[in-house]
Formats: structure tokens, sequence, C-alpha cells
């Protein structure tokens, strides 16, 4: 792709602004909001400065190829440089094209067993294993929220909290609906059954400006269950605020009331936040012919075929048979083929733009 050079120098000039700007800034706030955008900006800065630099010494070196005692070096350093330009080109525009804003974010992660009763708490249970296990792989921290575990095992629902660099990015293709054939170990006749578990991937993204107005929710106050004896809790801490223009619901089940309120609102502003960002990925997608992350969590996105051994991710037509590596939370070749495929997406936006 050969991007304007226009669009290039504009990144250059807007780069060395900030920079400018940093070094006579006296305001505490637009001092932070200089360098947030300064740690932003100067990825792209350096790889087009890079490609800039490359660029001008291969004007050079084919000036160079005109001298007969100079040609043959020139000629071959400017293979060299050719064969590298693409790459850094396709660099450059990624860098450039329309980002996620939260990619770097932490995220909630929300497993929730669907269809299949017990075998389908099970396989949720299976589900939030899997991606606990890459989340210790990453040097990830997983907090877990709350949870009600199935009566055969695993869970009905259970919500956590991973936190790190870049949770969201990697794990934002996630959500959807995700589908097991296996024989469950409740089945006598050895029978494949088909049982489902959804999962949702949340941005916990930091001073989210979501107003949420005292008139517009409503807050419950309940026992929160426990193990028993002396760890039952016998006062009604347990907190559960109602959002009743979306009709979210959310809770918090610590020991403090105060604790639990101030938990639970955080939890809705997130909610209320994600539920902005799906209506804006809907409208992004209907431009597209395809998309990966299409923010429908009804959307059936994965299949996890236990006879067969392989995971078959229906978005993008990948089947791996892989699938004991793949529950063990060995998940980067699914991942990374996914954030391949919507890279290519956001280039042909970009590719549009300047066409």
């Amino acid at each position: 792709m050969r991007l304007p050079q226009a669009r290039l120098d504009q990144v250059i000039d807007r780069f060395q602004q900030v920079e400018a700007r940093m070094g006579a800034a006296t305001d505490g706030q637009e001092i932070v909001r200089l360098s947030k955008e300064h740690a932003e900006m100067k990825p792209i800065a350096d790889a087009v400065m890079a490609l800039a630099r490359t660029r001008a010494e291969m004007a050079d070196l084919e000036a160079m190829a005109s001298d007969p005692e100079m040609a043959e070096m020139a000629v071959e350093e400017l293979q060299t440089l050719k064969d590298t330009l693409p790459a850094m080109e396709r660099e450059v525009a990624l860098l450039l094209a329309p980002r996620d804003a939260d990619e770097q974010a932490s995220a909630v992660l929300e497993v929730r067993a669907g269809t299949g009763g017990d075998e389908a708490a099970l396989f949720a249970g299976d589900l939030f294993r899997m991606y606990s296990r890459y989340a210790a792989n990453r040097g990830w921290k997983v907090e877990l929220d709350s949870a009600t575990e199935g009566e055969a095992g695993g869970y009905k629902e259970i919500i956590a909290t991973v936190s790190g660099e870049g949770v969201f990015g990697r794990l934002k293709f996630e959500s959807g609906v995700h589908r097991v054939q296996r024989v469950p170990v409740t089945e006598a006749g050895g029978r494949i059954h088909t049982s489902a578990a959804t999962v949702a991937v949340l941005p916990e993204v930091e001073d989210v400006e979501i107003e949420i107005h005292d008139k517009d929710i409503r807050i419950d106050t309940f026992r929160a269950s426990g193990s028993g004896g002396q760890h039952v809790n016998k006062t009604d801490s347990a907190v559960r605020i109602t959002h009743l223009p979306t009709g979210i619901v959310v809770t918090s089940s610590e020991k403090s009331q105060h604790v639990n309120r101030d938990k639970a609102m955080k939890n809705l502003r997130i909610r209320l936040y994600d539920q902005q960002r799906q209506a804006k990925d809907a409208a992004r997608s209907d431009a597209r012919k395809s998309q990966v992350g299409s923010g429908d969590r009804s959307e059936r996105i994965r299949t996890y075929n236990f006879p067969q051994g392989r995971v078959s991710d229906h978005r993008i037509n990948l089947t791996l048979h892989s699938l004991p590596q793949i529950l063990e939370g060995d998940l980067d070749p699914l991942l990374d083929a996914l954030i391949a495929e919507d890279q290519a997406a956001r280039l042909a936006d970009l590719e549009a733009e300047f066409s």
C-alpha cells in the first residue's frame, strides 16, 4: 500500500508539536494529556521516520546506480531495501489504520452456561479454566468477581476481571456462543451431545465518563450466600443494582456493603460503556462484507469437537486439530488468526479512505 506522503507528514508534524508543547506546558492536566498522546504517537512516528529514511536511502542508491564504479554495490543494496520496504509500509499502514481505543485495557470476562443443562455448566467451567491458563501464561492477573456453580460441577455463571496490558485487545474476539460436541460424563450410552456456553469480554476502562442518574437505578440489598458455619454472611451486605432504562443488572457480594456498592457501580459503568461500544461496532460492521468482531454475542463463533480432537472457528473458517492444547490455554494460534483477519479488514478500510 502506497501511503500518501501528506498523511505521513501530518503524523510527524503532530508528533513534533506534542513534543514541543510538552517542554513548555505547566498545567498538570495538560502535561498528563500530552504525555499520553506522546506515548500513543511515538511508535507511529518512529515507524514513519524509519520508512522515510529507507525511501531516502533508496533514492540515493538509485542515483549511485548510474555510476559505473558504484553500480554493482548500489544495485545490491537497493534490492535489499526493496525487499524490506513492503513490510515497513504495512507496519505503518497498520499503525495508521483505525484502532480500537480500548486495545490495551484490562477486561471483564463473563462465561455462562447455555443450552445443555449440567453438561453446559461443565463446559463453561472448561472455558473459564482455558482462559485462566492463557492469562497465567501471559502474566495477567485473574480476579474472581462472582460465580454460581453448576449442580454437577462447572459454572452456571462465572465473572472475573483479567488485568494486564493488552488483555482486551487479545480476548475481545472471544465474545459469542461457544459450542461443544462430546460424550457427557453422565451419559451411560456413550452418545455425543451438543451443548453451549456464552462468553462476553468487556473492556475495563479507567475514568469512563458514563453519567448515571439516581432516578435511573434501583439498589437492593440481600444476604450473600456463604459456605456455611462462621463464613455465612448474617447481614444484608450484598448489593444488586438495576439500571432501569436498559434493564442491566449487576451484583456484588463482598462482606462490606460499601465495597459492594462501589464495585457494582463500577461494573454498571463498564456494561453501559460496552453497550455503547456494541452499537458502534454494529454500525461499522454494516459497511463491511465480513467482520470478525461484530459484537453480536448471540453468534455461534466456535465449535469444540472432542471425538475428532478439533476446534473450528466459524468466522474465519479455521480448523485446528489441537483441542487438548487449546483447552490447556494454548490460544495464540486462534487469536493470532482472528487478529490478522481484523487487521486485514482495517487495512482495507484505510485503503478505501485513500483511494
